[in-house]
């Protein structure tokens, strides 16, 4: 800042050192000048509050600025740990169904118009407490009461979880082999959306790829010498037996067995493409079978398998093969929902299923998809028919009620008249609607 009294000093004695101004005239301007003095010492004394005012107003408005900050960051550490306080702890959902059938092979069935029946009522509980995650489904029919599955879960890397209790087998198209209520025929053989109790490790999916490996030390009973009433009072489909030449299709087995130490894994491959992606995926297990006192066999499978979605298309293609292993036998025993059935011990499995997918805004309708899911055993240990199940269908998403139309021609097939060791040359027929309120 330039000094105005300096300044005005040394015009004042430049002035005075002029010899050709009179001496009244000097005075006079000697009088100015100090004027001109005392109005610039008033100017500079009033710069100088200027000054010093606005740097106070910048000291205020940095601290201001400082206290906004601090409350901002106070309210989002607040609004964070309310975030936390909420989402934190279990939630409980469900879900109840009922269920329309019209059938080719029951009579009964046929001459009432078809039967409408109560199907389950189910309580999910998902959630976390800390790091450990929670999940759980119970299942409630009339006529048994069944686990799902339940499970807790810990993130132990970025990209990896282990899950431990009744979880799920990690094995073809995921998480299903199909699109219609009934599942796909691998569901019958214990290789679709199958639970059992051990760990699961699983990768997120990065890099374009997913691994999924389980060890189970047995099925979600307790295996062979489980402490339950009935073996077959279960969700999920598996061995509890083996068939001797004499015993029928559908009998308690006189034989028990269980599946233990078993081993699964599942590598799926994802590629990107203008539409959508596709996973191309393998998947194995090969585990051992007890009768209580002694190893009696073994048991593995494989599939190769792909699901590909093109914009509102879906396909999923699967092929593969199981095999129990056990002297002399060619037939086992299966159990679920209440009642046993019967399997060759061998067989080759082929699966072929498309869908569409149409979002739509019909009051409360928000969703639609069209399906047909084929899918057939064949090459069977015991030498019974083919077993073959095709679903033509569609499900209605509206809100929270989820419903399935289906219709489905099949032969030798559970539910559809028959049994996956039948021998039957029928082709039976089944219109079936399931409706489902989820909350």
């Amino acid at each position: 800042m330039i000094n105005i009294n300096s300044t005005a000093l040394a015009v004042s004695l430049a002035l005075a050192s002029g010899s050709a101004l009179a001496n009244p005239e000097l005075e006079a301007m000697k009088k100015q000048l100090e004027q001109m003095q005392q109005q610039m010492q008033q100017l500079q004394q009033k710069l100088e509050a200027a000054e010093r005012k606005s740097k106070q107003q910048e000291q205020e408005q940095q601290q201001i600025t400082r206290r906004i900050a601090k409350q901002e960051e106070q309210l989002e550490q607040s609004v964070a740990q309310q975030s936390e306080e909420k989402e934190e702890g279990i939630r409980i959902g469900g879900a109840v169904r009922t269920n329309y059938s019209h059938t080719s092979y029951d009579d009964d069935n046929k001459n009432r118009g078809g039967d409408f029946d109560f199907d389950i009522f189910r309580v999910n509980f998902a959630g976390d407490i800390g790091d450990v995650e929670l999940n759980a489904e119970i299942r409630f029919f009339d006529y048994m009461t069944a686990v799902k599955y339940a499970y807790v879960g810990y993130d132990f890397a970025d990209d990896w979880q282990v899950q431990a209790g009744i979880t799920k087998v990690p094995f073809g198209n995921w998480p299903y082999n199909s699109h219609n209520y009934f599942f796909g025929t691998t569901y019958y053989v214990g290789l679709e959306d199958d639970h059992d109790l051990g760990l699961l490790f699983k990768r997120k999916i990065a890099d374009n790829w997913q691994l999924d490996l389980g060890f189970f030390k047995n099925d979600e009973l307790g295996g062979v010498d489980g402490y339950v009433d009935n073996r077959s009072d279960r969700y999920s489909y598996d061995v509890v037996g083996f068939r001797s030449a004499d015993e029928g299709i559908y009998a308690e087995p006189t034989n028990a067995i269980g599946e233990y130490n078993t081993f699964s894994g599942r590598y799926g491959y994802h590629l990107e493409h203008e539409g959508g992606k596709t996973e191309l995926g393998v998947s194995g297990l090969r585990g051992d079978l007890h009768d209580g006192d002694d190893r009696v066999g073994d048991y593995y499978a494989w599939a190769v398998h792909l699901n590909s979605t093109l914009g509102r298309w879906n396909l999923q293609l699967q092929h593969g093969e199981y095999n129990y292993d056990i002297d002399n036998v060619d037939r086992m025993a299966v159990g679920a929902y209440s009642f046993y059935d019967s399997i060759a011990a061998e067989a080759t499995m082929t699966n072929a299923n498309i869908a569409y997918s149409l979002p739509v805004k019909w009051g409360a309708v928000t969703g639609l998809q069209f399906y047909n899911d084929y899918g057939i055993i064949y090459d069977k240990s015991d030498n019974s028919a083919d077993t073959w199940m095709n679903v033509t269908g569609f499900s209605v998403a509206a809100g929270g009620l989820f419903t399935y139309f289906d219709l489905v021609h099949a032969k030798n097939q559970p539910f559809v008249g028959g049994s996956i060791a039948g021998d039957s040359d029928e082709t039976e027929r089944r219109f079936n609607i399931n409706i489902g309120y989820y909350f």
